[in-house]
C-alpha cells in the first residue's frame, strides 16, 4: 500500500514539474482554442514521460547495484548456501558451499545433496528432509557429518528452511557451516 501512495505522490510531483517546465508556452485559458489546449497537454505529457523514463532509469541502476551487492555477499559469504529441490537435487550453491563440498560448482548442480552426507547420517538426513518438506513453516537446525570430495569428512551445522514459491515446487534453502574445529575441541 505504501508503494502505491509513493507512486501516486511521484506521479503528482512529476506532473507538477512538467507543467512548470512548459508553463511558458501555456495558452491563456480564456483565449485558447481547443487545439492549443490539446497541444499544451500533449507537451506536458511528453515532458512528464521523459521525466518518468529518467526516474525508471535511475531506479534500474540502483536495482542493478543492489543485485550486484547481493551476489557478492552470497558468493563470498563465510558459510555455504545451497538450494535443494523437492527431489533432493542441488539447484544452486555459492562458492563457499562448493569449497566445503570440495567439488567445482558446475559439477554440483543437479547432483543429490545426500551424496555429500556421511553414510552413518544418511538415514537421519532423509528423515529430516522429508519432515521439512511436509512441514515447510518449521526451521530446522542440526549437525551432520558430511563428505568433502570423496575422501575427507567434516562436521557441518545445517540451518534449513523450506521456501514455497508461487506456481513452483517448494525448495529447501540450506546454510552449511563447517563446525569441525568446534566438534574436535
Amino acid at each position: 500500500m505504501n508503494q502505491i501512495k509513493h507512486g501516486v505522490k511521484l506521479a503528482n510531483l512529476l506532473r507538477t514539474q512538467a507543467e512548470a517546465m512548459v508553463g511558458s508556452v501555456a495558452p491563456e485559458e480564456a483565449k485558447a482554442r481547443p487545439a492549443e489546449i490539446l497541444l499544451h497537454e500533449l507537451l506536458v505529457h511528453k515532458v512528464e514521460l521523459g521525466m518518468q523514463n529518467e526516474e525508471l532509469r535511475r531506479a534500474n541502476i540502483a536495482l542493478e547495484e543492489a543485485r550486484d551487492r547481493y551476489i557478492d555477499l552470497f558468493e563470498f559469504a563465510p558459510i555455504g548456501y545451497a538450494t535443494i529441490s523437492r527431489e533432493g537435487l542441488i539447484v544452486e550453491i555459492n562458492l563457499t558451499g562448493s569449497g566445503l563440498l570440495g567439488i567445482d560448482r558446475s559439477k554440483l548442480i543437479k547432483r543429490r545433496f545426500s551424496q555429500f552426507i556421511a553414510t552413518q547420517d544418511k538415514d537421519r538426513w532423509y528423515r529430516l528432509f522429508l519432515r521439512m518438506m511436509e512441514h515447510p513453516a518449521e526451521k530446522q537446525k542440526f549437525g551432520l557429518e558430511m563428505m568433502r570430495g570423496e575422501d575427507t569428512r567434516f562436521y557441518a551445522q545445517l540451518d534449513c528452511q523450506v521456501r514455497e514459491v508461487t506456481d513452483a515446487p517448494a525448495i529447501l534453502r540450506v546454510a552449511i557451516t563447517d563446525i569441525s574445529q568446534i566438534k574436535q575441541a
